[in-house]
């Protein structure tokens, strides 16, 4: 994935997205980034939140691939989706979190979603995809697909 230029980030944005790194980083050491216990936590994190914008969750994931570049890569999508959902967290909102798995050959992916629109990738991609967690606002039943 091509990453976009940086964009310039307020001094609240900044420690907001390093916050959200940083965070995301414990998460999933925590749950030593097992898609099950992954999902329980976030669930955790989205209750009581309003669904994220596309406008918001955009300026969120571009946050975070300004603040880490290495975050924009194509293997850093685990960690991105989680930093991106708790940018976002910390302003109330949350994003359809979702991961996802294509074959072939086998290959797994995490991505956000705002108003039914993946953030910051190509929505072709992301359709070739079949959704196996997702954590929404407000969300009980996480489990898409199967």
């Amino acid at each position: 994935m091509a990453l976009p230029p940086p964009i310039r980030l307020t001094v609240a944005e900044r420690v907001r997205g390093l916050a959200a790194l940083g965070a995301a980083r414990l998460v999933l050491a925590r749950t030593r980034s097992r898609p099950d216990s992954l999902e329980r936590a976030l669930r955790g994190y989205a209750a009581g939140a309003r669904p994220a914008g596309l406008p918001e969750a955009e300026r969120a994931w571009k946050v975070i691939i300004t603040i880490s570049p290495r975050c924009g890569g194509d293997t850093q999508c685990l960690i991105r989706s989680v930093a991106v959902a708790l940018y976002c967290r910390a302003g109330g909102t949350w994003p359809t979190w979702r991961t996802g798995m294509r074959y072939p050959p086998m290959q797994s992916h995490a991505w956000v979603e705002a108003g039914g629109r993946p953030v910051g990738e190509d929505a072709r991609n992301i359709a070739t995809y079949t959704p196996a967690f997702s954590v929404a606002a407000e969300s009980t039943s996480n489990t898409n697909g199967a």
